[in-house]
């Protein structure tokens, strides 16, 4: 499920969760959902959200996603530096590589990529595959990253 909104920004639905609870009626299910938003220019967030029906939960992680907005140093199409993030069990990796490679990755990574507009990146997910773990790496990873300007000003060099 892919939308697009006023504001430019795509929404895509990641990952959603069914669960259900035993109660003497019956069983009672509740959702959650892992919505994605970017405007494939540098601009990208995501949110999770809960409920008893599946359309307020990704309705809900759509707003939330809005509310979480990032944006990141990008050099070209590419990312400026190598990262390597580790987030509660998962680890991942993220190399720049040449004009039309593309983005070599993981389905959830590779849209998270996508919809912030890197063209060129190899990425590798190491450990976990939870959904949630691995986004948030990711996330942790593009907010790691620095421009060449920055990297200099830092280590006081001109």
């Amino acid at each position: 499920m892919v939308g697009k909104n006023e504001d430019n920004l795509e929404e895509k639905v990641l990952f959603v969760n069914r669960c259900s609870k035993v109660v003497k009626g019956g069983r009672k299910f509740s959702f959650s959902a892992l919505i994605l938003v970017g405007d494939h220019n540098g601009r990208v967030g995501f949110g999770f959200a809960k409920a008893n029906e599946l359309t307020d939960a990704i309705r809900k992680g759509g707003e939330a996603a809005r509310k979480n907005l990032i944006t990141f140093e990008m050099e070209g199409t590419t990312i400026p530096h190598e990262v390597l993030v580790d987030f509660d069990g998962a680890k991942l990796l993220l190399k720049p590589s040449r004009e039309g490679s593309g983005v070599v990755a993981g389905s959830r990574i590779r849209s998270i990529l996508e919809f912030a507009g890197v063209r060129d990146v190899v990425a590798k997910s190491i450990g976990s595959n939870n959904p949630i773990n691995q986004v948030k790496a990711t996330f942790k990873a593009l907010c790691q990253l620095r421009s060449r300007q920055e990297a200099l000003k830092i280590r006081g060099l001109s």
